[in-house]
């Protein structure tokens, strides 16, 4: 979806969007007197790449962690794709279609490339203790097989499949969590910062393989620090700070708001958008 497809949503904090598929409404997450999260409204548009930007510790991660289940919310709700999912464990919400990749990724490094692709596969009836002696898990697992290194190649990474995940480069490790996230065909895809600590030459193949997923039908949120990175991939941008959304709209409207340039853009409260954020805990 290009840009000029957003005529119709106002550039402005809590815009409603023509087809939302991810709806958050009065959503907070405190941590003793710390109030993390402050969203009252966000909508994020099915087949778009959304951007989430803001300052150090502005929330950003809290809200993924919040909206994924891996975090309970102090208040509030949203919708995925028309359901409610507020309360529900991480594990269900991925199953429903919304999967995240974490800053820090999540390979098991002691098994090998492989096996972590397989391990997402959903639905497996051999984890079922009824199914399992009947043997019907063989067909589903030569498909599951057939389908991770078909996704292992499209990321370049079928010369490593038998390899240790522990041996991957940083960079391998977070198109290795990409691909693994397609074993479930997610709807949406939350990507928490992807290009942290990435080689430089693998940054281009990760803008490629983002983009990509929106063309074939896949909507994706990410975070991100680089305003070049959003510039270049983002039909539209969220800015947070100190946990509410200050402005969104068009990447373009987003540069020249004066409220993001005070709160982020600017050089008076912290680092430049281009650095590298070791390890956001909000």
């Amino acid at each position: 979806m290009s840009e000029l497809d957003h005529v119709v949503a106002r550039a402005e904090p809590g815009a409603p969007k023509p087809d939302p598929i991810l709806v958050v409404e009065d959503v907070r997450r405190s941590f003793g007197g710390l109030l993390a999260v402050d969203v009252d409204h966000l909508e994020v548009e099915r087949n778009t790449i959304t951007a989430l930007i803001g300052p150090n510790g502005a929330g950003k991660t809290t809200l993924f962690n919040v909206l994924t289940g891996f975090d309970h919310a102090t208040r509030g709700s949203w919708a995925f794709d028309g359901n409610p999912v507020a309360g529900l464990p991480a594990y269900r919400i991925a199953r429903l279609g919304m999967i995240r990749t974490f800053q820090l990724t999540k390979s098991l490094a002691r098994l090998t490339v492989l096996d972590n692709m397989l391990l997402a596969a959903p639905g497996q009836s051999g984890e079922s203790l009824w199914r399992a002696p009947f043997g019907f898990w063989r067909v589903e697992e030569r498909a599951n097989r057939v389908r991770a290194v078909a996704l292992l190649e499209r990321f370049n990474l079928a010369a490593k499949q038998h390899d240790l995940a522990a041996t991957l480069s940083g960079g391998q490790r977070k198109l290795l969590e990409m691909a693994r996230a397609l074993m479930v065909e997610p709807k949406l895809i939350m990507l928490d910062e992807p290009m942290a600590g990435v080689n430089p030459a693998l940054v281009q193949s990760l803008l490629e393989h983002i983009k990509a997923l929106r063309d074939e039908g896949r909507t994706v949120v990410f975070v991100e620090h680089d305003m070049d990175v959003v510039m270049n991939i983002s039909d539209w941008v969220v800015c947070l700070a100190e946990g509410q959304v200050i402005a969104e709209g068009p990447p373009a409207s987003i540069v020249a708001n004066e409220t993001v340039i005070d709160a982020y853009l600017g050089t008076r409260h912290g680092p430049r958008p281009s650095a590298v954020d070791p390890g956001e805990v909000l």
